[in-house]
């Protein structure tokens, strides 16, 4: 087995301990460290303390290096996803762990994460709006083909694993970046963590046992999942006469999606997404759900990575078109909706209840009607507190809106100017209210944002 050797105290402590025990374990053990490219001379010394370390415990040392940003550049001229520069090293850094996994020299490779990392990924997915397993953060095993990720730190803290060193007497290397406040990973932990154990100072050890419930959770789903699927998604389409014939994509019989809980429905859906070898996010999913519950025949929508859904009478079939064809837009489903001042509207397609409220009797828009519609190219929005209007694109950008989300952002037209967009909060226009809310359910909503004029 392999520890990945960064040089940092976690490494260094996790080696040092391995190495201590690996007799008794029954380990052969390894060192390795990548060199990412960055850092000029300090990574270079990275390099070299690693090795040290491992030759004077007398481990076999494994090293390559990689051009992190020339590989995230190159992945953002591509179809891919953008990557940032933590992405792309994270990326290359288990790319290089799998290819030494795979010529047979080690049979799984340890990395020291430790309760501290935990706390910050969990609070990084969460703040991103991750779905449940998500929030299962680090897993202290990962299996690939090539072999096993180990992660033997993980109850561990970031303080035990440092008085360990100085007991030892043993150094470490500090990496530089890790007080750069540009990376996300690096302003949690220095301001948003620190700030939030003001209220609770076992804050860390709290999102680490979020992590291992929403872990176990979802190894539950998975295996009910794969139970139910099976006797809940149709293949095919139905026959007159009964049966099915063969035809691409799967099918949910609308009146028992409906007889389940919200959360198995949500679950069957992505899941039937995830067989088409597609990942819908919240909005898609709801929008799915919307339309398998209280859609009607004919209506048909176009998500990302090519998924299409499309509405019987009895089903909701989903399928993913060919790279590089097209269908009818989401605009078939997630058409406009028009609401009077005052007055309110449901816009199933955007999952929302709208209602607008006049508050004072200036007469400037009662009788008035608003517009909610998808954003569009061009679209600008004037954020509340802002000096000026931004682009509904930059909004969004700033919001980390990707993929499906993106393209069926809901904004409200009035007068020609943005009155309302989902997630921020807008300038309000005088004399009115507006109130949005999701429906998590049928007969039912949550708050999800509102904007108050006056």
């Amino acid at each position: 087995m392999a520890v990945g050797l960064s040089g940092g105290a976690d490494s260094v402590a996790l080696l040092r301990a391995l190495a201590e025990r690996s007799r008794e374990l029954g380990l052969v053990l390894h060192a390795a460290h990548l060199h990412h490219g960055l850092r000029g001379e300090e990574a270079d010394a990275d390099l070299a303390f690693a090795r040290s370390l491992a030759a004077d415990l007398g481990l076999p040392f494994h090293e390559a290096q990689v051009d992190t940003e020339a590989e995230a550049k190159a992945n953002a001229a591509s179809a891919k996803p953008a990557e940032t520069i933590e992405e792309a090293a994270r990326r290359l850094r288990y790319g290089w762990f799998r290819q030494l996994m795979a010529s047979g020299e080690v049979e799984a490779v340890a990395t020291a994460h430790t309760r501290d990392d935990q706390a910050e990924t969990v609070l990084a997915k969460f703040l991103r709006g991750a779905w449940t397993e998500g929030l299962s953060g680090i897993h202290p095993v990962v299996e690939f083909p090539e072999g096993r990720i180990l992660r033997p730190l993980l109850s561990t803290t970031r303080a035990e694993v440092e008085a360990y060193l100085a007991a030892l007497g043993q150094q470490w290397r500090e990496d530089s970046s890790n007080r750069h406040l540009t990376f996300t990973r690096n302003r949690i932990r220095h301001e948003l963590l620190p700030l939030l154990e003001g209220w609770n100072p076992r804050l860390r050890e709290h999102l680490a046992q979020m992590a291992q419930l929403a872990l176990d959770e979802e190894a539950w789903w998975q295996a009910e999942l794969a139970r139910l699927g099976p006797q809940l998604l149709l293949p095919g389409k139905p026959v007159r006469g009964g049966g099915r014939e063969a035809a691409d994509g799967l099918a949910l019989d609308v009146t028992r999606l409906a007889a389940l809980a919200p959360a198995l429905q949500r679950r069957l859906l992505r899941y039937a997404a995830e067989q088409l070898g597609a990942a819908v996010d919240f909005p898609s999913t709801e929008a799915l759900r919307t339309m398998a519950l209280a859609g009607r025949a004919g209506q048909k929508l176009e998500l990302a990575q090519g998924l299409r859904a499309e509405r019987t009478h009895r089903e909701l079939r989903l399928a993913v078109l060919p790279v590089g064809t097209t269908s009818e837009t989401a605009a078939q489903v997630a058409s406009e909706y028009t609401v009077a001042i005052p007055g309110e509207m449901l816009a199933p397609a955007f999952a929302l209840r709208l209602r607008i409220e006049v508050m004072e009797s200036t007469g400037t828009h009662e009788g008035q009607t608003a517009t909610l519609r998808n954003w569009k190219p061009g679209d600008r929005v004037r954020l509340r507190y802002s000096s000026g209007p931004s682009k509904v694109k930059e909004v969004l950008e700033r919001l980390r809106v990707t993929g499906s989300s993106r393209a069926f952002w809901p904004v409200l037209e009035l007068d020609g100017r943005i009155a309302w967009m989902r997630g921020v909060e807008v300038e309000p226009e005088p004399g009115i209210r507006i109130e949005a809310t999701s429906l998590e359910t049928l007969g039912e909503s949550s708050p999800m944002s509102s904007s108050n004029g006056g």
